[in-house]
């Protein structure tokens, strides 16, 4: 089953999906999807059905300025991705569950790694495909990085679509740290491809090493950055379940 939600994120109204399991769910999720992507994107409905068919209730949105959501993208960036989650999840602890499991793909597990300290309720959290620094992604821009310092913005093609991308989101991204994730306190699961042509496998490598104990890690063999083969999800998916088990 699954229902829309509109709520308030860190500024506009956000849109939201919550899927349900046929039972009582083993736990509630919170999904954070990849860069530029929404929660419609196919690796983020697919990795919600498949965590609905295991059991768990998954509530995932789009950022502001993407998707459904209210607001202009080009006036945000990591740190109100971050404040969108946390709007999230007090969302979900208002309406439903807080969320126990945090999920987030790509640079999504980037930003739930910082927004987990501000989830209380939440026991776990696994990065797929995650950068370990934000600045890592600054490399989408590099062609146009000249125009975006020297005009303050500049028009970008991801994915085949145009962005707006600003000064200020590119400040932003340099201005992150890693310190929250040695501070993390949480069950951490990190999942990466060692063939993935989107993020190096070394930033997965960088994320395991500062987080402290419970850690683990798990490869993705020749999975995708997307996540595009439903077969690499429905494998993630079942290592997630196996893992989570034990903190949850």
């Amino acid at each position: 089953m699954k229902k829309k939600y509109s709520f308030k994120g860190h500024k506009n109204d956000l849109s939201g999906v919550l899927a349900l399991p046929k039972d009582k769910p083993k736990a509630y999720v919170l999904y954070a999807h990849c860069f530029t992507c929404g929660k419609n994107f196919t690796a983020s409905s697919r990795i919600s059905r498949e965590m609905v068919k295991l059991g768990y209730a998954v509530f995932r949105f789009d950022y502001t300025g993407l998707g459904e959501s209210e607001g202009d993208f080009s006036d945000t960036n990591f740190s109100t991705n971050v404040a969108d989650l946390i709007a999230a999840a007090g969302f979900m602890r208002d309406n439903f569950q807080a969320p126990q499991l945090l999920i987030g793909h790509s640079l999504g597990g980037t930003a739930i790694l910082k927004a987990a300290s501000a989830i209380a309720e939440s026991k776990a959290v696994v990065c797929l495909s995650s950068p370990a620094h934000t600045e890592h992604i600054t490399h989408l821009f590099s062609s146009s990085m000249d125009e975006i310092q020297s005009k303050g913005q500049a028009k970008i093609q991801l994915a085949g679509r145009d962005f707006i991308i600003k000064k200020q989101f590119i400040d932003d991204l340099t201005n992150q740290n890693t310190v929250h994730i040695r501070k993390l306190n949480k069950a951490l699961l990190v999942m990466h491809s060692p063939k993935d042509g989107g993020v190096d496998i070394e930033e997965a490598e960088k994320i395991y090493t500062k987080a402290q104990h419970p850690k683990s890690f798990v490869s993705l063999d020749d999975a995708n950055h997307l996540l595009s083969r439903n077969s690499d999800i429905k494998y993630a998916t079942s290592i997630i379940d196996a893992w989570v088990q034990k903190f949850i």
